[in-house]
């Protein structure tokens, strides 16, 4: 049975946990390096035909699958990659113009950094777009763009749990998503031709069809 006692400990924790993660997103680095990955990633998918390719390990490759998806919903091909399967043919996925997006907070998980030298093999000059929590890291030094995450302390009461961690990398591709999709001129009609169900498909063909009035 849950007491006054308990409700009013859950509210107090559920105030400082929004807190701290409020203020780890408000204190995302905004640097130079977000106008040179949109440019990657405009210049190899939508110039020379290529995708984006994005991975990461455990949590951070949740996130990774989530803005792969978030990605191609708004006209930018995109697919997850497992770092782990990449070894045992994935890989194969890989094309001479793709851009890679790597998620990593320590920066030095070891999927990712072997397949950074698997793609780099298969694929000599393939770019590298990293999102990490230590921008000193192996993962930051291999990279061609290397996005900062802050390196905010998780709110997990063990300091472990990626909790804030992941929830500043979910901001950092919605930025890049966004600025993506404005670049590229992506409107409701784009939207509703690859939303045909739902909720969304059905507000955005709404909106399609608004914007062709007089």
């Amino acid at each position: 049975m849950t007491t006054e006692n308990d409700t009013l400990y859950i509210k107090e924790r559920m105030r400082s946990i929004l807190e701290a993660e409020a203020r780890a997103v408000a204190s995302i680095p905004v640097g130079d390096g977000y106008a040179r990955a949109v440019e990657l990633i405009i210049d190899r998918v939508h110039r020379r035909h290529g995708k984006l390719v994005t991975s990461g390990m455990g949590k951070a490759g949740q996130i990774a699958m989530n803005i792969a998806t978030t990605f191609c919903s708004t006209g930018t091909p995109a697919v997850f990659l497992h770092p782990a399967e990449a070894q045992h043919g994935d890989l194969g996925i890989l094309r001479a113009d793709d851009v890679l997006l790597l998620l990593s907070n320590s920066g030095k998980t070891r999927e990712i950094l072997e397949l950074v030298e698997l793609a780099s093999v298969l694929n000599p000059g393939i770019p590298v777009i990293v999102i990490t929590g230590d921008d000193k890291s192996q993962l930051a030094a291999r990279a061609d763009v290397t996005l900062f995450t802050g390196g905010a302390p998780e709110v997990c009461p063990l300091g472990l749990t990626p909790t804030t961690s992941t929830t500043v990398m979910t901001v950092m591709g919605d930025v890049l998503v966004v600025t993506v999709m404005e670049r590229i001129g992506f409107g409701p009609e784009d939207y509703a031709k690859r939303h045909h169900g739902g909720y969304l498909g059905h507000k955005s063909k709404s909106l399609s069809a608004g914007a062709g009035k007089p």
